[in-house]
């Protein structure tokens, strides 16, 4: 059974940098997968994504984070991570991993919280 399992939320003041993982078992990272993502919602609002990597170590990233995160991905540990600096109060919400498969349905984190205080 594959599983995700994030980390590395926490509180952080304007400016300040975290850096996310997300770490699969139950399934290596170099097989079956489409792409990795994190996605965030805030509250009262939709979840959205932030970045995502693909297989081949294509990137994408949100207007909105452009610049300030960078997602990547280590397949010997199984894990993707996503190391955002420069932080502002609207990066506040739940981040969560998501795995997109070529079998079998995606698979979502549990979700780690970020607060970005002002």
């Amino acid at each position: 059974q594959v599983q995700l399992v994030e980390s590395g939320g926490g509180l952080v003041q304007t400016g300040g940098s975290l850096r996310l993982s997300c770490a699969a078992s139950g399934s290596r990272l170099s097989i079956n997968v489409i792409n990795l993502g994190w996605y965030r919602q805030a509250p009262g609002k939709q979840r959205e994504l932030v970045a995502s990597i693909t297989s081949s170590d294509t990137t994408s990233y949100a207007d909105s984070v452009k610049g300030r995160f960078t997602i990547s991905s280590d397949n010997a540990k199984n894990t993707v991570y996503l190391q955002m600096n420069s932080l502002k109060p609207e990066d506040t919400a739940v981040y969560y991993c998501k795995m997109a498969r070529h079998v079998g349905s995606d698979i979502w984190g549990q979700g780690t919280q970020v607060t970005v205080s002002s």
